[in-house]
């Protein structure tokens, strides 16, 4: 029989993180991180890492493991994750992988296809025309080359815009055909895939706003300014494209007053919010549990439970719940 292995998927602000500690509190598990904002060493409050006390009593795998100057790739994770978890068998404990970076989580179920390496001087192209014409008018042409590339990402989306384009510009063709060609095996778990969604979408945005307003007065802007003395940083950089951090940089340069900074940082991380639940839903079907359910933790505690007597073959059919 396959060796188990749990997902825990959800938006920004559903509680993965607190779920996941106390699930790590009952059963044998060990946590892989699904992030690719915690990855990055030095940026604690912006991303929501838990803090040392936590990781030193609950140690999550793939979180600092590089510097905010460095970039991390899908195919990567999907490298480092699939070590952790044998790494977790291994020692007899059940692989927990929590987080919300969903290309990460279908890049681990489904494998990727072989895209090209990041050219640096297309790169350069695309970031010197979306500074001259604006990232939604590098959107309007990559819906003309990769309409369904196009349709997935956000106007303002200037990370995999830049991404997406560079492989048209690279290959010819466009992300969607490449995506369709055969990829690698998929891993040899038999997978339980929980999936955290709000019956209602206000709550959530309040969370949110909640939890950007706490991170500013923890000191956002404060380490933000320290990530900026310590390392070479620039705004393309993927670090500085996390939200929260874009906006605090944005109004250190001067593109907007103080006062906008905090509705900024919310909007952004609800419409993070927004494609994270469009992904789950769309792409990534699995059981679906209210985040907002009051007891959220006693369900989800009797289903790993059930799943781990059992053995059974997990449906991947969503319940229902109103998203």
């Amino acid at each position: 029989m396959k060796p188990p292995a749990i997902l825990l998927m959800g938006p920004t602000a559903s509680g993965k993180t607190s779920l996941a500690l106390e699930l790590a509190e009952r059963f044998p598990l060990g946590i892989v991180s699904v992030d690719s904002a915690l990855v990055f060493s030095d940026m604690d409050i912006g991303t929501a890492k838990p803090d040392r006390e936590t990781l030193a009593r609950f140690p999550h795998r793939l979180v600092d493991l590089i510097t905010p100057e460095e970039h991390y790739s899908a195919a990567r994770f999907r490298e480092d994750a699939l070590a952790a978890m044998a790494e977790i068998t291994a020692h007899g404990q059940i692989p927990l992988l929590v987080g919300g970076t969903m290309l990460y989580f279908r890049a681990l179920l489904e494998g990727l296809a072989d895209l090209p390496r990041a050219d640096p001087v297309i790169r350069a192209a695309l970031d010197a025309e979306a500074r001259e014409k604006g990232w939604p008018a590098l959107h309007a042409e990559l819906a003309m080359r990769d309409p369904q590339t196009a349709a997935r990402l956000s106007p303002g989306d200037s990370q995999r815009i830049q991404r997406a384009l560079e492989i048209c510009r690279l290959t010819g063709g466009g992300m969607t055909e490449l995506l369709a060609r055969e990829r690698e095996a998929p891993p040899r778990y038999r997978f339980l895939k929980l999936a955290l969604l709000p019956s209602a979408r206000p709550p959530l945005a309040e969370r949110i706003a909640r939890r950007f307003q706490a991170m500013l007065a923890d000191g956002l802007i404060e380490e933000v300014e320290c990530l900026r003395r310590r390392y070479r940083l620039h705004p393309g950089l993927p670090s500085m494209r996390c939200v929260g951090y874009r906006q605090v940089w944005a109004w250190m340069e001067g593109e907007f007053d103080r006062a906008e900074l905090a509705d900024r940082g919310i909007f952004a991380t609800r419409q993070l919010a927004k494609r994270q639940i469009t992904w789950l839903t769309n792409t990534l079907p699995g059981e679906v549990f209210d985040c907002l359910e009051t007891g959220l933790g006693e369900q989800v505690m009797e289903r790993v439970a059930e799943f781990l007597r059992s053995g059974a073959k997990i449906s991947d059919s969503p319940s229902g719940l109103s998203v």
